[in-house]
Parts: structure tokens; sequence; C-alpha cells
């Protein structure tokens, strides 16, 4: 039977709902990472589907159970925002190594539940499987739901990226002499990803009264924190700090958003172990509680969010996860939300009201208080996609390490109960609440 996606009655997408009927009953133990690099090496072992089998490998390894174990898989089947395989030829040694579907892609430039359990022949118990589409936010609440729901109590949660040759966005729908469906109506502009965000953020800066030299201490802090992220691919690869000068002076991507308010594509694969707290009991990390999740689907009425859409979207999503974790702002710890480029962290803070800080506040905050890993308000201790490259999956890693208590030197100094994680944003998000205990 083929892998189905989530159903859009798993989401928990509107406000008013209520106490999420699951909080507390699922708990996220084992990480496994895979190393990074900035592109394929077109060796077998270095696949997305090698490094998928070993991230998975190790989060078994490092929740302490055995393979015979995990009766559950969910992932993200697609492996790329931008790098497209094209009409490349299929190394033959990659086909020699690994056991194949019917897609002869499988493995190599995507991912399917089919194609890890043939080549994890130690997966012999795994009755459900389910595709979270998107990225590791949606493969997250995916798996959070059905441990929830009893439908898999030992569940792997995996999200691979590959990176070919190349230049980016130039493959894939971009490659065709026309363009169809919905995009007809924005991607004719051409542009790169980031110009959406950019809109916005000017008109944030117009309305406000700021100016986009404001974003450094929070870009600098994320750098910062990204080159204490060993598993990351600038602390394994390009351990670069950022000046003031650098930034300010970055070459414009889409003004007003520049070289270091975007993320760069690399390779990598990540995976988690969730199970129920019964389970957890006999395992080899502390468990870390999901006490919440929460889907942006908010629409919109153009072709592309406004201001006003976005910070909307941003305090909607907060109000949803304060109330089906059963909290308020005053019960959050740190913040890990998505950062696919730097200038949405303005919005969900805003949006959160963390710290305290308002709409058209982030950025005097950013200049003048301390929001690194030793305040009192911790933001993106995890340096997210900024400082240690384009997962989307740093932050959950960050919140689960944090909880745990195993940051490292990113280590809170505050007490790590509560965090939230999520992304992309807005319009199409999935976001989780973390506690370290149920309540």
């Amino acid at each position: 039977m083929p892998t189905p996606s989530t159903p859009d009655s798993w989401y928990r997408a509107k406000e008013g709902l209520g106490v999420w009927e699951g909080k507390g009953k699922v708990v996220a133990v084992g990480i496994g990472h895979s190393p990074t690099a900035r592109r394929w090496d077109w060796k077998p072992e270095t696949s997305v589907g090698a490094w998928a089998i070993l991230a998975m490998r190790k989060a078994i390894a490092d929740a302490g159970v055995s393979p015979d174990q995990i009766d559950g898989v969910v992932l993200d089947p697609g492996t790329t925002t931008g790098a497209y395989w094209g009409d490349r030829q299929i190394p033959q040694d990659f086909l020699d190594t690994y056991q194949q579907t019917d897609d002869k892609l499988d493995g190599i430039a995507k991912l399917s539940a089919d194609w890890l359990i043939k080549n994890m022949p130690e997966l012999t118990n795994v009755k459900f499987t389910m595709y979270g589409q998107g990225c590791m936010s949606n493969a997250i609440v995916t798996a959070a739901q059905a441990v929830a729901s009893g439908q898999t109590h030992t569940c792997l949660v995996v999200k691979g990226w590959h990176n070919f040759e190349g230049r980016y966005y130039q493959g894939g729908a971009n490659a065709e002499a026309t363009v169809s469906s919905r995009n007809k109506y924005g991607a004719m502009w051409a542009g790169p990803a980031s110009f959406t965000t950019a809109q916005q953020f000017q008109r944030y800066l117009e309305t406000y009264g700021k100016n986009h030299d404001m974003m450094f201490n929070f870009v600098n802090t994320e750098t910062e924190n990204g080159l204490l992220f060993p598993e990351g691919y600038w602390s394994q690869h390009r351990p670069e700090h950022l000046t003031r000068e650098d930034y300010v002076n970055g070459r414009w991507i889409a003004k007003p958003a520049n070289l270091f308010d975007n993320d760069i594509p690399i390779m990598a694969t990540a995976a988690y172990l969730f199970t129920t707290p019964e389970r957890a009991k006999d395992m080899k990390q502390k468990p870390v509680y999901i006490l919440n999740h929460v889907a942006d689907r908010i629409k919109t009425r153009g072709i592309l969010p406004t201001l006003e859409e976005t910070q909307f979207c941003a305090e909607s999503n907060a109000k949803k996860m304060y109330e089906g974790a059963g909290i308020s702002v005053n019960d959050l710890s740190f913040e890990n939300m998505y950062d696919g480029f730097t200038l949405f962290h303005v919005f969900h803070l805003e949006g959160l009201g963390f710290g305290g800080i308002k709409k058209g506040e982030a950025l005097d905050y950013f200049e003048n208080e301390d929001i690194g890993i030793h305040s009192k308000y911790p933001i993106s201790p995890s340096g997210g996609n900024r400082g240690s490259g384009r997962t989307r999956f740093w932050m959950h890693t960050d919140c689960i390490q944090q909880i745990q208590g195993r940051a490292g030197e990113r280590q809170i100094s505050v007490p790590a109960n509560v965090g939230v994680s999520g992304g992309p944003f807005p319009y199409g998000g999935n976001f989780t609440v973390w506690g370290s205990s149920p309540d």
C-alpha cells in the first residue's frame, strides 16, 4: 500500500481548538545527524539516501533502543528546494550499492519510506509510514499526531536534503518554457526566493521608521550560535565570524535582504525518535514532551502576503501555540522559530510577544538588548539556517537538546523548560511547543 500524506484533519490550523488532546503523550528522545556538505561528491555513501540511513541509525542508537522496536517512519519525501537532477546519469555504483524502488531517483534526489525500509533490513517491525510534505516541521507534527493517536508507538522522523553542482533554483519548474498553476501570478516576475520576505520587510522598515542595519546583532548572534553547533555546516567547514562592516556592506540579494540574510544550501540529514512517555522510561535520553503542534493555513488576499497579513499570521500562530499547550508567553524559556531568511524573525518575535517585544520593536530590541544564549530571553539559540546551513531542522534539534541539557556550548543559562520552533512562514508552516514536563 502506498505511503499516504498527512490528512488535513490532523493539522491544528484554527484558533479556539483548546488544549491539544495529545499534550504530554508524545516525547522526543533520540537525535541523529549526518555530516554536512556543500554539494554531493557523487559517492554512494554520501548520497541523501545513505545519509538518511546514517541519521536514522544514529537516532536509534542515541535513544538506546533496538531497531526491532521501531514501528513507524515519518518523513518528507522531497529533498530539495532548488537543486534538481535534470538529465544527469545515475552512477552505476549507487545502483549497485542500494536496493532500488520503481523511482530511479529514490535515495539520490528524493526519499521514500519504501526505499529506506528496503535499505535498512534491521527495521523488521515497521507497520506505519506517512509523509509530512515540505520540511521537518511538517514531519514532526505528523509523527506527533500519529503517536498521540496510537498509530505508532516508536517512530523515526526523518528529513534529508541533497544539493548538486550548478546554480540554485535553475531546474524544475523554473527551467520550463512556460509558467503554470498559481505560480504564473508570481514566479513569472522571477526574483530570488527571499524577495517576498524582502518586500514585507521593506514595508516594515517604512512603517516603523527603522533601517536594515539594525538586524546585525541578530544575524551575528545566529552566526556565533551556529559556530557552536558541531553538527552544522559552518562549524564543520567554514568557521567564519561576521563583522558589522561585513553585514552592512553585504551585497543585496533582494533589497533589503542581503547575502547574510539568506541561508546557504547544503547537503545534510537529520532524524529523531519519538515515542510514548511510558516507553521512554527505559530509553537512554531524557524525554522531551511535545505540548502542542499547530499549522499555519491562513490564506492571503493577493499574490503575496502583505505586511499586515504577515503580522496577523504570526500573531495567530502564537495564539494557537499557547492555547493548545495551555501556556502563555511568560512560560517560554527560549524561541527557535524558522529563519530561512533572517528577516522572518522580526515577525515571529513580535507575534509571540517573546521578551515583551511588541509590533515595531524587534529591531530596537536587537540593537539594545542581549539576545544571546546567556541572556534572560535567548533568541534563536540554534543559530538556525543562517548559522548552520539550509535544512530547517537545526531549530528542532536545538529545542530537544536544550531541554535535555545536551546543547553543549550553546546551552542557555536560564532553565530550558519550554521552547517553540517551526516554519516556514507565512502561509503554510507547522510549529511545535516542546517542554521538559507533560504539564
